[in-house]
């Protein structure tokens, strides 16, 4: 077995998914208008009458909104020299040509099989990858951008309770909260997807609680990172 995470990095890893499972089942609660619901009034009813109001709802998404936020702060400020910069390098890492085979291939593999590689004239074999792939790269830089913006305008509209700003200011981040919140989620279905039900894909879930990962799958996985730490 290969060590890939570390106890913090698991930690947080659930945190964010604690949190974002929180913020969005009250998120939708919050929005009590017809035409913009994306799951009916029955939700809004159901999770405003269990926090007994919409006052009650709405303070309890921004304290766990708050709590995500500062969260990832101190894990920013704490762990900048380790997990973060890595993290950050890594996903801003791009060989363009060996990265758009791989998501040629890997996308006839996952839907079709290696059989379909063939037949459409492509060797059975997926290009090389680092810690990360370049899904899970494509995933995490909107995830991040679009979680810095959720943030952001949520404090805007929070804040706007208790000092003046601008209405069009806060208009326009309803707006891109509502937007960005919808576009993550998109993604963390995909996510989802990718870790628990897709092929080949299970020793990464159970990294996220053991963090280790057996080194057949990283050697298969991630070669580019795999023969990095064995040198």
């Amino acid at each position: 077995m290969i060590k890939r995470h570390t106890g913090v990095s698991i930690f947080m890893h659930w945190f964010n998914a604690v949190c974002w499972f929180f913020l969005l089942t009250t998120g939708v609660g919050l929005i009590k208008n017809s035409d913009l619901d994306p799951v009916g009034g029955w939700w809004p009813d159901l999770i405003r009458g269990i926090f007994g109001g919409g006052e009650n709802l709405l303070q309890a998404h921004v304290l766990c909104g708050f709590t995500w936020i500062a969260g990832f702060l101190v894990f920013a400020i704490i762990r900048l020299r380790k997990e973060v910069s890595f993290f950050i390098k890594e996903i801003f890492t791009f060989s363009p040509v060996n990265d758009i085979s791989w998501i040629i291939k890997k996308g006839i593999q996952m839907t079709m099989g290696y059989k379909m590689l063939e037949r459409l004239g492509f060797l059975p074999i997926i290009p090389e990858q680092g810690f990360y792939n370049v899904g899970q790269k494509l995933f995490a830089i909107p995830a991040i951008s679009g979680g810095i913006m959720i943030a952001v305008t949520g404090i805007v509209m929070y804040s706007s309770k208790f000092i003046i700003i601008d209405p069009a200011v806060v208009q326009w981040s309803i707006l891109v909260h509502f937007v960005m919140a919808g576009v993550v989620f998109a993604g963390l279905l995909i996510h989802i997807y990718m870790a628990s039900m897709a092929a080949g894909e299970l020793p990464a879930l159970i990294s996220m609680f053991t963090g280790t990962v057996p080194e057949e799958y990283a050697r298969h996985h991630h070669k580019l990172w795999f023969d990095g730490i064995k040198d």
